[in-house]
């Protein structure tokens, strides 16, 4: 597949603000008779204030225990009764909450997403009920789960040093549980006015029908302004650092080592070649590193490399990184895994033959293009690029993008992957260091 091969989404895109600064992204597609209708807000776990470690997905459950005109449970008995599914997540830059419901859902789910953006129950008993249920899933996750939080959680205290880039946006239980009620609802106040959100409806409806009911569930919403969040910002590394630390439930050893990239908002054409190397790497059993490190070597059993800690290379923003991982047979020597992707790093930075990267792109492609087959998939994606890209069109440009990434711009981001700029994350099995 050549670049020009690539095509782009050809579906319609509407975007305006309403009066009290929601964004509104409109995709009209007749071709399924279901709407996906998505919010996001931008707010994630790297924007939590100190001391409120956890607070970015606590309040993601907080948003579903009611609000003015709905009860707790209401939210899911609704949409399910109506034949629909919905769920929400948070990242580390911004918490989503969507809908999967038949056409005539519409606009039951554009009350429901209006009437908590209006303000959810922070009530004593429904904090302290979701501060329990956090912690149940910190402990299923993570706590008491082989490589529980590796290495997303895990390693970027090892890579960086400030409080938004560091800290485990899972939560501390002590932070957790000193949360107050006066806490949710000053976080609600900061970070979930309308200003700071996007609305975004995909599948099949009329443009017509969708704005005047975008503007009679959310065109009263109070207005308030967005908030000003703070610097993401901190020098690259300028030397290794390398820590491990034991896992008694884990069987086999593991390593995660990540070098910083450029920003994926301010930088994306610089940015885009890592996301292909990450590909090129590990994606598929003719890949550099699979076929090397498990086939030839056999010195991992398992390896896997992307671009940002979440693998959502067009959903983040300020510093990240390119991760590689890896699981190790017993008693394999790390240091001699690390030599051998440094030489694989080094091969690709010498060249990179145009017909694999034709490949590779291809796949990196086609992924893309799968996840806007999906309508609430296609909803959440334009949600983000409007988030992140300040343009939700973005979105249908992200595949021909990559495919316009060069062989000389992937080596260049291969050169750059040096020991010098590299954090290292090992886990030890068995509980034995």
């Amino acid at each position: 597949m050549t670049v020009a091969t690539i095509p782009a989404p050809a579906f319609a895109i509407e975007t305006y603000r309403l009066d009290n600064g929601l964004r509104v992204v409109l995709a009209p597609d007749p071709g399924a008779p279901v709407v996906g209708v998505a919010v996001v807000y931008d707010v994630g776990m790297r924007s939590e204030p100190e001391g409120r470690t956890g607070f970015a997905h606590l309040f993601e459950h907080m948003m579903f225990q009611g609000s003015h005109n709905v009860g707790k449970a209401e939210h899911m008995r609704h949409v399910q009764s109506a034949g629909g599914t919905f769920n929400g997540s948070t990242h580390i830059d911004y918490t989503d909450y969507f809908n999967l419901l038949p056409s005539n859902g519409l606009e039951l789910a554009l009350f429901l997403e209006s009437d908590r953006m209006r303000g959810p129950a922070i009530t004593e008993e429904n904090l302290e009920n979701q501060v329990s249920v956090v912690k149940e899933e910190i402990r299923v996750n993570v706590l008491n789960r082989p490589y529980g939080g590796f290495p997303w959680l895990k390693l970027p205290p090892v890579m960086f040093d400030t409080f938004p880039n560091a800290h485990d946006g899972y939560g501390s239980f002590g932070d957790l549980e000193a949360a107050t009620v006066a806490d949710a609802q000053a976080f609600f106040d900061a970070f979930y006015p309308a200003s700071n959100a996007v609305l975004s409806v995909a599948g099949d409806f009329q443009l017509d029908t969708a704005r005047e009911l975008v503007q009679r569930h959310f065109g009263d919403v109070e207005s308030r302004p967005a908030p000003v969040l703070p610097s993401f910002n901190e020098p690259d590394l300028d030397g290794e650092r390398r820590e491990s630390y034991a896992d008694e439930r884990a069987t086999l050893p593991a390593v995660a080592m990540a070098w910083r990239t450029p920003d994926p908002v301010t930088e994306m054409d610089e940015f885009l070649p890592y996301v292909v190397l990450g590909e090129l790497l590990t994606d598929g059993d003719a890949s550099r590193l699979v076929e090397r490190l498990v086939h030839q070597d056999r010195t991992a059993t398992a390896v896997a490399a992307h671009a940002t800690f979440m693998a959502e290379p067009f959903a983040s923003r300020g510093p990240t990184a390119l991760l590689i991982q890896a699981f190790l047979p017993p008693a394999t020597d790390v240091d001699g895994l690390l030599a051998t992707v440094d030489a694989e790093l080094a091969r690709v930075a010498e060249g990179v033959d145009e017909a694999e990267l034709d490949r590779v792109k291809a796949r990196v492609a086609a992924q893309l293009l799968r996840g806007d087959d999906s309508v609430m998939g296609r909803s959440r994606r334009l949600a983000t690029a409007e988030i992140f890209h300040g343009d939700a069109r973005v979105a249908t440009r992200f595949a021909a993008l990559l495919g316009e990434v060069t062989a000389e711009s992937v080596a260049g981001a291969a050169a750059s992957m040096t020991p010098q700029r590299r954090a290292i994350l090992e886990v030890v099995p068995g509980g034995e260091q």
